[in-house]
């Protein structure tokens, strides 16, 4: 059975660091594109960033471009998020995805539908 699990979510003060990992179990991440989606409340799912299968093309969300750097751990299986100069614009509930996407544009949004495996997501609140 194909999972992913996230963690490393929490609560955090403005301009400081947090660095989420998603582990998968049952597949090889290596072999799909990895993302993390975040969700808020009354608002649509945002795709934040995403590595493609052969790590050729990456995709970030203009919001988060230059702060948020995504990369694999292929020891761990894991991909990971490091999230850096948070704001409390990047409050949400973050959720980690896998898929077969070969390549990214800047100017076109990962879809949710494109991703076959999603995992139970982590809370990442910014707040003074």
């Amino acid at each position: 059975q194909e999972q992913l699990v996230e963690s490393g979510g929490g609560l955090v003060q403005p301009g400081e660091s947090l660095r989420l990992s998603c582990v998968g179990s049952g597949f090889i991440l290596d072999l799909y594109a990895i993302g993390w989606f975040r969700q808020v409340p009354g608002k649509e799912r945002e795709a934040v960033a995403f590595i493609s299968a052969n790590d050729l093309y990456t995709y970030y969300a203009r919001s988060v471009k230059g702060r948020f750097t995504i990369s694999r751990d292929n020891a761990k299986n894991a991909v990971n998020l490091e999230m850096n100069s948070l704001n409390i614009e990047d409050t949400g509930v973050y959720f980690c995805v896998a898929g077969a996407v070969a390549e990214y544009r800047d100017d076109v949004p990962p879809e949710p539908d494109d991703y076959h495996v999603w995992g139970q997501g982590t809370q990442v609140t910014v707040s003074s």
